[in-house]
């Protein structure tokens, strides 16, 4: 399999692939992800690095630490391979260009879940009184066939309309939530800012944000990576 064909077979496993790899590598089967780590990998892939890049970035992250003589803390967040990762694509976007066509996606799903997955969003975004995204959930729903043929359009539709809600939701929010918030996610980048940029903390703080909005909504994530 060529690596174009390995980065679209995983399309829909980004998330599942780096953290059973980060597990796996880190030697600790039952570790846990924290919300900084979900939020990390979901910029690495909305920023199109590929995922073989994460995948070297932590072993070489892990490489390094395991060559320090004093190894007295374990690494306990995969912002730790930040860096690395970083390099890494670099790397890798340093090489050699590879054609790119369009080519269809597999996905590790059915369409009877992709249709369930529609209208559970469509009726939470209705509870919610997102009554305009709801009907656009119930419209692509009526459609399921063609776009189950296009899933990478379809992602893009409904990370389009999860970006829709989530501004909706941010207008709600109080200073002092923000504010919570923003606390919260500097005690657990504290150890790790050296290791990033100003552009990948800036980043980093909007995603988390945004996850934070919508845990505090009770609110689904609409893309299709969720879909498990």
């Amino acid at each position: 399999m060529s690596e174009i064909e390995s980065e679209f077979s995983n399309y829909f496993n980004y998330f599942t692939e780096v953290e059973e790899h980060f597990r796996r590598v880190r030697g600790t089967g039952l570790f846990l992800l924290s919300p900084l780590d979900w939020t990390l990998i979901e910029i690495w892939k909305n920023s199109g690095i590929p995922l073989e890049a994460v995948l070297r970035g932590i072993d070489v992250a892990f490489e390094k630490w395991r060559s320090k003589r004093s190894r007295i803390q374990m690494v306990n967040s995969i912002a730790y391979c930040a860096q690395a990762v970083g390099q890494e694509a670099q790397a890798m976007a340093g090489g050699p260009a590879a054609p790119r066509g369009r080519r269809e996606v597999e996905a590790p799903f059915t369409l009877e879940e992709l249709r369930q997955y529609l209208g559970k969003n469509a009726v939470d975004l209705r509870n919610a009184g997102m009554e305009d995204l709801a009907a656009r959930l119930d419209t692509i729903g009526a459609g399921v066939e063609e776009h189950y043929r296009d899933l990478e359009q379809l992602e893009q539709t409904l990370t389009a309309l999860e970006d829709k809600m989530i501004a909706m939701l941010r207008a709600t929010l109080t200073e002092d939530e923000l504010v919570g918030a923003r606390r919260e996610l500097d005690l657990q980048l504290r150890p790790y800012r050296s290791k990033m940029s100003a552009d990948q903390l800036m980043m980093l703080e909007k995603q988390y944000l945004d996850r934070r909005i919508l845990e505090r909504a009770k609110l689904p994530r609409l893309s299709l990576f969720y879909l498990r």
